[in-house]
Order: structure tokens, then C-alpha cells, then sequence
């Protein structure tokens, strides 16, 4: 009886991960069949897979799929592998986080003469970030060495004194890796392959780099009138030590797994990395408590996105590689954590309707002014409201979940219609995935 009764357990239990893997699956599925995803997704808890799979292209033209050993660029995830790189550093004895930065740069400018490394590391230093200066945009295609990054920045005024708020900003990170060179005598990308890739066997991961051949690699995206086109072409000697990295769902699990687990870094050293702040993050990494205790970040590089969190009451991982501009994989992690947590998720395709009636619906027919040059407009046929923008994106139909808001099946995009004062219908919100929202007026 025994026996029966564990077998039935075990057959209970086993049915539960396969119906979460089919719903994580369904999840990605459906943006990825609305054009809003692609990419590769791992989502594990302990050693147990609970989603493990590639969605869309890794090459559009070539028609090769992404799979789970497909190699992303990751961008911002790369700042967590520099903070480790320097707490290393420090366990070795070669500096002390609350080191002024100046004792190992002897040409550093005045402004950072109280600067430290506790600064840099959690975007409070003050030095401005390279990416908001306009020079910079008109060169991310063209090379530039550690030092020329630094060149950018070295003689800006701070934005506040080291320590007196927070700002995010590469800058201080691209700092960390030409200090990481300094101090270490070798350049990032040796540092971090002899101390971090091949320690850990994450064979799959490596600073990037359009001069070598990374196979099997995503070619990045944005979507176009006609469908995907190749995103804007980055040299990635740029985002250095900020953002300069590549690697796989299963090296970022194999990362997740030895960091926090407490595998690679001394006790002492860990509970830096993952304790808050007084401005809130912790080293390279944003620290959560609610719902449940969270490490978690994200990236982003031209044509690529990410999403990396590791839940550790749990040992639970999320892992979103995505090689498609946009808001594709803001709007899934969400969900796939639900799901991985057991929650229950509602797809647009899946929420239920309502029908008003036909004198109802017609009364938000028109053209909706959303900028000088750029129009929403809602028409009725059949008793079906339908929404388009002129030139940009065709009809659609919009299904009503109550008399005034209405939503789209295809995507995250909610409309709410507003009246005025007379009770005319005056104008519209639309709300859209990651908490986009925009108003639009009536024209009359």
C-alpha cells in the first residue's frame, strides 16, 4: 500500500511540472507568435528544468533557430561579472572597496580625489553616464580602447558629490574594467576567463566580438515596417566592462548557481554583492524582498535584450536571452515568474468579453490625435470596434472588458475612453506592455 501511495504521489507531482512547463511554454509562445520575442528561456529550480528552450531566429535570413545553446550578447548582466571581478581582487589583497580609486589611477582628475570603489560599484560616484553625451551615439561603430572610453568621461564635472546620491551609469563600470586591467596586469577579457569562465566551465561565454567567429551566435534585431531588420551594428571593444559580454541560458544557470550558492566567492564577499545599499541596489545586481527575496537585472545592447534572477529561498532561476529590440522580454519575465511560483497568468487571447451594444461602441468611433503627426484611428464595423494607426500598423480588433476599457488579444495594450465635462467622448489612454501610456485626443 506503501508503495502505491508514494508511486501516486510521485505520478501527481510529475503531472504538476509538466502541466507549469506546457503554461511557461504557452507564455512565450504567444509573443513569440506575435512578433515580440526571440530568444532562448531557462527557467529552473535547483537542478530541475522547468522551461528549457530557443524561440524565433538566431539568423532571420538563414532561418536558424535559436536553441539553448545559442550565444546572446547580454549586455548590463556583464556589470555583475566586473563586481566579482573586483571582489576578487580584493579577496587577493590587491584593494579594499573603500580605496579611493586615485591610489592606483596616480593621473586621475581632481573631482575624483574622493571617489572609491564602493562608489563606482553602486552608481554613486557621480561621473556622468558616456551614454547620454551625443558624441557617443555617432561613435559606437568605430573601436576604442579601455583608455579612450575613459578619455569621454575623465574630464566632466560630477553630477553630485561621490556618495551623495545615485544615478545609473556605465561610465563608473568602464571605469571598474580599465582598473581591473591596471591593477590585475591583465587585460578584462583574461581576467575574467582565468578567474570566472574557466573555473566555472562556462564554456558558452566570453567578451564579445565582431573580428571572431562565435558559433553558434544571434544576430540582433528591431522590427521594421516589413518584419525584422538587422539592428544597429555596435563595436564591442564599447560597451567594455559595461556591457561587452556574450553567453547562453545554461552558463547563466551554471553562473547563478555557483555565485550564490557560495561556490566562487568568500562568505563576506557575497553578502556585499547582495546586500542593499542606502540608495538601494546591491553590487551589479538589484536586490528584491517582495513578493520574495530577488537578485535580478537586466540588459540591453542594440538589438538585444536580457533578464537574469535568481530567487534564492527557492533556488529558482529566470533566465531571458532575447535577440529582439523592444519590450518583448519586460513583458514575459513577469509572467514566466508568476507561473514558476505558481501563480495563475491570463493571456490577452485568453480574457474573457463583454458585448455593449452597437450605439454604445459607436460613440468612440474617430480619429484620436496623438501627436501633430500621428493618429489613432477606431471605427466600428459589424459591432466589432477596431483600431489601427494610418501607416504604421494595420486593423485590429478591440475586445471590451468593460463599457469604457477595452483591450487587444494580440498583445499587452490596454484603451480606456475618457469623456468630458458633457459626457462626450474626448479622448483615449492607451497603456501598453512595461507600463507604457500614452493620451490621445478626439479631433471633432
Amino acid at each position: 500500500m506503501r508503495s502505491t501511495i508514494m508511486a501516486s504521489l510521485f505520478l501527481a507531482l510529475a503531472a504538476t511540472g509538466a502541466a507549469q512547463t506546457v503554461r511557461l511554454d504557452e507564455v512565450v509562445q504567444y509573443s513569440a507568435a506575435g512578433k515580440k520575442f526571440m530568444g532562448s528561456v531557462l527557467i529552473a529550480r535547483d537542478d530541475s528544468l522547468l522551461l528549457d528552450q530557443g524561440y524565433g531566429f538566431a539568423d532571420v535570413d538563414r532561418k536558424v533557430p535559436n536553441t539553448p545553446a545559442t550565444r546572446f550578447r547580454i549586455g548590463s548582466l556583464t556589470k555583475q561579472f566586473t563586481v566579482v571581478c573586483i571582489l576578487l581582487l580584493e579577496e587577493r589583497g590587491k584593494l579594499r572597496l573603500d580605496d579611493p580609486i586615485k591610489n592606483y589611477l596616480p593621473d586621475a582628475p581632481a573631482a575624483w580625489e574622493k571617489i572609491t570603489f564602493f562608489h563606482l560599484l553602486t552608481h554613486s560616484s557621480g561621473i556622468p553616464d558616456l551614454l547620454a553625451f551625443p558624441e557617443i551615439a555617432a561613435a559606437q561603430q568605430n573601436p576604442a580602447t579601455p583608455a579612450e572610453l575613459v578619455a569621454y568621461f575623465r574630464d566632466k564635472p560630477l553630477e553630485f558629490q561621490p556618495g551623495g546620491n545615485a544615478r545609473y551609469s556605465n561610465s563608473g563600470f568602464i571605469l571598474l574594467g580599465y582598473l581591473i586591467e591596471k591593477i590585475s596586469g591583465q587585460s578584462y577579457a583574461e581576467f575574467l576567463q582565468k578567474n570566472i569562465f574557466d573555473p566555472l566551465e562556462m564554456a558558452d561565454t566570453g567578451y564579445d566580438s565582431t573580428a571572431v567567429a562565435i558559433a553558434p551566435r544571434a544576430l540582433g534585431y528591431a522590427t521594421g515596417p516589413q518584419g525584422f531588420v538587422p539592428a544597429a551594428y555596435t563595436d564591442m571593444t564599447r560597451p567594455f566592462s559595461a556591457g561587452g559580454l556574450y553567453s547562453t541560458t545554461h552558463d547563466l544557470l551554471r553562473w547563478q548557481q555557483q555565485l550564490y550558492e557560495g561556490r566562487l566567492l568568500q562568505p563576506a564577499s557575497l553578502k556585499k554583492m547582495t546586500t542593499p545599499t542606502k540608495h538601494g541596489p546591491g553590487l551589479g545586481i538589484g536586490v528584491g524582498f517582495k513578493p520574495r527575496k530577488v537578485y535580478l537585472h537586466d540588459g540591453g545592447i542594440a538589438g538585444f535584450e536580457s533578464h537574469l534572477a535568481y530567487y534564492p529561498e527557492t533556488k529558482t532561476s529566470v533566465i531571458v536571452l532575447g535577440n529582439l529590440d523592444g519590450v518583448g522580454t519586460s513583458d514575459i519575465v513577469p509572467k514566466l515568474t508568476a507561473v514558476a511560483f505558481g501563480e495563475t497568468v491570463v493571456l490577452p487571447s485568453e480574457r474573457p468579453a463583454i458585448s455593449p451594444p452597437r450605439e454604445k461602441l459607436a460613440q468612440y468611433a474617430g480619429d484620436y490625435q496623438v501627436s501633430p503627426t500621428i493618429s489613432l484611428i477606431i471605427s466600428l464595423a459589424g459591432g466589432q470596434l477596431l483600431i489601427e494607426v494610418p501607416g504604421q500598423a494595420p486593423k485590429e480588433p478591440l475586445f471590451a472588458a468593460s463599457e469604457r476599457k477595452f483591450f487587444l488579444r494580440s498583445e499587452e495594450t490596454e484603451i480606456e475612453f475618457l469623456s468630458n465635462p458633457k459626457g462626450e467622448i474626448s479622448a483615449l489612454v492607451a497603456k501598453g506592455p512595461g507600463g507604457r501610456q500614452l493620451k490621445a485626443l478626439k479631433k471633432r
